[in-house]
């Protein structure tokens, strides 16, 4: 989502507060179409068991980006962790790890978007200059790239011979290293994001959920004297066509754009929260083919190898099902966050040097020569808030600004799921559920009660 134009909210002529009840999720991304799928699933269950004759309310799916999941819910590694968390999130953590698993089973997750168990690794190489080794997964712990490590947990002592077993034919290794297993195949997993994505898309589209893909959110619409919420304007990216759809509930999910879509709608009139607190983290990503990993088959799963390179970076490497290692770490909260998704461009230096180190520690042993080969390059940029924990949450009207309200209870409101940083994949199914649950006024799955918009206000005053 994204804009740089100032726009002011509206009110209408409409003297009559209509019975719509519909939803308007703003960004397509992971947290986007999870809350789609699992509010779109929700109202057809809801529309099924009842008796009356009307129709569910309409879900619309908006995002600028002419293509769908060019940032992080495209080109991220698609690790899952089930007690990798924050003690705010563990729940919610726990909830989509679980739910990962589920979905995989009941639609066949292996073939349609790569799901598999993974084994953990941290790879401690030793320090030419110093002569001592450097744990693989510091950099989880002080956090570099995740904000929390592998937890500190009794693991079964392998011999030297199981431990061999446990280690990837792919990970180059070199006298004097070592390598510990800091998470079992209950613990982690993996998959391909993008094809969960257009999974979750397509289970929703035909369950009615609608996408308006180039187009952004540039006005709320209100009605009646209390000027309660009752749709946006949308205005197509490319054509400057102007449209609109009636909702009464709005939802932000647009990952390190929610920034300039809350500026825009709310921001400018808003007294307590002028600008919100979530930035962009830019991560660049390799995937190759390597000789030495076919692909996982029975006996042989995948992995996950966390270490660091001439402490320069810390890298992540995943081996995928379907026989690519997908090879990351490299992060960085300076690179400019492009206006919409599909305009990032890897930065040359910054791939090279990712390149470098995936030759390191992937490559041939037969010095000189390089035997892997490139498959794509990515840059993603991931939503972060200072704090370290999502925002998911109902907004209070109090914050909206401009004399906005919304509609009580399940009828209506303004809701945010974002700043999940380097977890939005992993967390993504249990958002999504979480945010149906909300925006529904259900029992919630999982406790965010930590995840209020609460911190916001206190970030921003």
């Amino acid at each position: 989502m994204s804009s740089t134009t100032t726009t002011t909210t509206t009110t209408t002529t409409t003297t009559t507060i209509t019975a719509n009840t519909g939803t308007v999720i703003l960004g397509a991304g992971i947290i986007g179409v999870s809350t789609a799928y699992y509010l779109s699933l929700s109202s057809s269950s809801s529309s099924s068991s009842s008796s009356s004759s009307s129709s569910s309310p309409e879900i619309h799916l908006i995002d600028p980006s002419p293509t769908l999941f060019w940032s992080a819910s495209g080109f991220a590694g698609g690790f899952l962790a089930r007690n990798w968390f924050a003690p705010e999130v563990s729940s919610l953590g726990a909830l989509s790890f679980a739910e990962h698993a589920r979905l995989a089973v009941a639609h066949d997750g292996r073939s349609n978007w790569s799901y598999a168990p993974s084994t953990s690794l941290g790879y401690s190489a030793v320090a030419a200059d110093k002569g001592v080794k450097k744990r693989g997964d510091d950099w989880l712990r002080s956090g570099t790239s995740r904000a929390e490590a592998a937890p500190e947990k009794l693991l079964p002592v392998l011999s030297a011979e199981d431990l061999k077993k446990k280690t990837p034919a792919w990970l180059r290794r070199r006298q004097g290293d070592d390598v510990e297993v800091i998470g079992g195949e209950g613990d982690a997993a993996q998959l391909e994001p993008e094809r969960l994505c257009r999974f979750l898309l397509a289970e929703a589209e035909g369950r009615g959920v609608k996408i308006s893909q180039g187009a952004e959110a540039v006005e709320v619409l209100r009605e009646g004297p209390e000027g309660v919420v009752s749709g946006v304007r949308l205005r197509d990216v490319k054509t400057g066509e102007v449209r609109e759809v009636k909702c009464s509930r709005i939802i932000i999910t647009a990952g390190c754009w929610s920034g300039q879509v809350w500026e825009k709608l709310f921001g400018a009139t808003s007294k307590t929260v002028k600008q919100l607190p979530v930035t962009s983290l830019a991560g660049h990503s390799l995937v190759v083919k390597s000789p030495r990993w076919q692909g996982a088959v029975d006996g042989e799963g995948c992995h996950a190898v966390y270490t660091s390179y001439d402490d320069a970076f810390c890298p992540e490497i995943f081996s995928k099902v379907g026989g690519e290692i997908y090879f990351a770490g490299l992060n960085s909260a300076v690179v400019p966050l492009p206006s919409v998704a599909e305009g990032s461009k890897v930065q040359t230096e910054s791939m090279e040097l990712v390149k470098q180190a995936a030759r390191e520690l992937l490559g041939s042993d037969i010095d000189g020569e390089d035997d892997l080969e490139v498959v794509r390059e990515g840059l993603c940029f991931r939503p972060v808030t200072p704090w370290g924990l999502p925002i998911v949450a109902r907004v209070p009207d109090e914050h909206l600004g401009g004399g906005i309200q919304t509609k009580p209870g399940a009828e209506g409101g303004v809701f945010m799921a974002t700043g999940h940083g380097p977890w939005g994949i992993s967390m993504s199914l249990g958002t999504g559920i979480v945010m149906s649950e909300l925006v529904q006024g259900r029992p919630l799955s999982a406790d965010i009660s930590a995840l209020g918009f609460e911190k916001v206000v206190e970030r921003t005053n």
